[in-house]
């Protein structure tokens, strides 16, 4: 029976609780909607806050989604901003709300309570980490203390803590706007979503932009300077110089409120819920940042703190609420696809990685490739590096990864259906997409991954990974031009150019295994694709001589 004269209260807005009100009311002209909202704005684009500070959006008032006048006006949506709702009593179906303008506290019914309390910025617990010049960005008004600050102080130099997305979004904008920018990560990379080796094209470019990083750092504490400024501390003793920092090293779900009304919470700290984001209470649902979801592919528990996912949440929760005989799919788990633009470079991924593959002893193989984003004979290709998971046994993708320049954030979001529908490597292989010059070739870099995935499950290829290329016993065989062994090569690697291999064959040994590397890992190929028909025992090291420098250069 479809929920249609009931009352329906939402904690929370912005992406998850803004999206379910919306979607209730196009399910129900009767229910009564009200949305309560502890700060200014109901709903904003704060994953545009980076840009506001930047400059490049110019106008505070374009971050604004939706307005409390226009949900009124249009879903006829009660929006009571600046309340705090304190308290959830289950038994009486109450909620207990404080006016944050004049503090006075109501208890409103509800016959359905949805809670979309979102994330909070995670404050590391040292000493000075509330000084004047230190800031989180989560809010509108965190980039208006930014602002004023920077139009007060004219700062030069900022350090940025945390080198995930808002941490990267931040640096680029600060570095915009004409700052010295030092990023300190706790972690031996950037973009933790990245594995090791994907992550080195994207320090080395910070790097070429005059960004400075400090790897596998921890900041220990603040401290003003007497003549102005801010002295960071790490971890290894070193002190950095600040005018500004930027704490942007995670986020925690803010499930207290779930806590306190008892609510099962789960394992990662976030709300439990249901795939139709009931939480152990029929009649409470929650959704977004704060929710605890489960993984795509190995139903595994984790924290996503998405938009996407957030506004899908809500209108799953809204569907189910309202309109229960109508039923549909609930959330079928996360893929965590990401993309994140820094500088010029787009860095994007989809499914798991690679560390979590092993974390969670998955089998899988992986290819490397660096296809361009379109035909090369058009003006303006530019190269991208892509990697691709997969299962050896059937060809299944398991998840991808890629960072360059233009194109790379529509191949993932391909890779990214492909999984969702459960796609393989020979689905990549034979996809017919888009195709003129400007905008792919002939081969898509998704049908080239998956060519090269292709080739390995069927046998036409055995490969080998460079990270075991320093204790192997094989013969390591480089066939590009010697112009390009003259640019730096694999130490003790033999060198024979493709074009002379079936000349030189004599030249190699039978009793040993080879394993063969080019540029990129398409003319290793060939290589492998000769020497296996003539007898050899042979391998082809994916990814060609840019891996290898990635892999002898990423972080233990």
């Amino acid at each position: 029976m479809a929920m249609s004269k009931k009352r329906l209260l939402i904690v929370g807005g912005v992406a998850g609780g803004a999206s379910c009100a919306a979607r209730a009311r196009r399910m129900s002209e009767e229910a009564e909607i009200i949305l309560f909202e502890r700060g200014p704005f109901v709903s904003f684009a704060n994953c545009g806050l980076p840009y506001h500070v930047g400059g490049v959006i110019p106008e505070e008032g374009s971050l604004l989604v939706a307005t409390p006048e226009l949900l009124q006006n249009r879903f006829k949506i009660q929006v009571r901003l600046r309340h705090n709702v304190e308290g959830i009593d289950r038994a009486k179906h109450e909620i207990s709300v404080r006016n944050l303008e004049t503090g006075e506290v109501s208890r409103e019914h509800y016959d359905v309570l949805v809670l979309s309390p979102g994330a909070a910025p995670f404050i590391p617990n040292v000493s000075g980490n509330n000084l004047p010049g230190i800031f989180v960005v989560r809010s509108i008004q965190d980039s208006r203390d930014i602002l004023s600050f920077m139009a007060k102080n004219n700062p030069q130099k900022a350090v940025v803590a945390g080198g995930g997305f808002i941490g990267l979004e931040m640096a680029e904008n600060l570095h915009h706007k004409g700052l010295s920018v030092t990023m300190v990560e706790m972690l031996p990379q950037l973009m933790p979503p990245l594995d090791p080796e994907m992550a080195v094209f994207l320090q080395d470019h910070l790097a070429s932009h005059g960004v400075t990083l400090f790897l596998g750092e921890r900041v220990m504490g603040f401290a003003q300077k007497p003549e102005g400024g801010i002295a960071v501390a790490l971890g290894t003793g070193r002190a950095l110089d600040a005018d500004m920092v930027v704490l942007a090293v995670g986020v925690r779900p803010e499930s207290g409120l779930a806590a306190e009304a008892g609510l099962l919470p789960g394992e990662n700290g976030g709300i439990l819920v249901d795939a139709y984001m009931r939480t152990s209470d029929p009649d409470i649902f929650a959704v977004g940042d704060a929710v605890q979801v489960r993984g795509r592919l190995f139903d595994d528990a984790r924290l996503v703190a998405l938009a996407g996912p957030a506004n899908l949440q809500g209108r799953i929760a809204a569907d189910t609420i309202m309109s229960p005989e109508n039923e549909r799919p609930g959330f079928s788990g996360s893929l965590g696809t990401f993309v994140c633009g820094v500088m010029g470079m787009t860095v994007a991924g989809t499914g798991e990685c690679e560390k979590s593959l092993k974390r969670l002893g998955a089998v899988y193989e992986k290819i490397y490739c660096h296809p361009y984003h379109h035909a090369t004979y058009y003006p303006g290709a530019a190269s991208m590096t892509l990697k691709l998971l997969f299962s050896p046994e059937d060809g299944r993708i398991l998840g991808a990864q890629a960072v360059g320049g233009p194109g790379v954030d529509k191949r993932m979001d391909v890779i990214s259906m492909a999984i969702q529908k459960n796609g393989t490597v020979f689905d990549l292989e034979s996809a017919q997409l888009c195709y003129a010059p400007q905008f792919g070739s002939a081969k898509d870099p998704v049908n080239i991954a998956g060519m090269v995935a292709a080739n390995t499950v069927r046998g036409l290829v055995r490969l080998v990974r460079w990270e075991d290329i320093g204790s192997t016993q094989a013969l390591v065989l480089d066939v590009r031009t010697p112009v390009e062994r003259a640019m730096g090569h694999v130490p003790g690697s033999l060198h024979i150019p493709l074009d002379s291999l079936r000349d030189r064959l004599h030249e190699l040994p039978r009793d040993r295994e080879i394993w063969a590397y080019c540029a990129a890992g398409q003319r290793s190929y060939y290589a492998v694709r000769i020497l296996a028909q003539h007898g050899f025992m042979v391998r082809n090291l994916s990814g060609g001589y840019a891996m290898y420098r990635a892999f002898s250069r990423r972080a233990a």
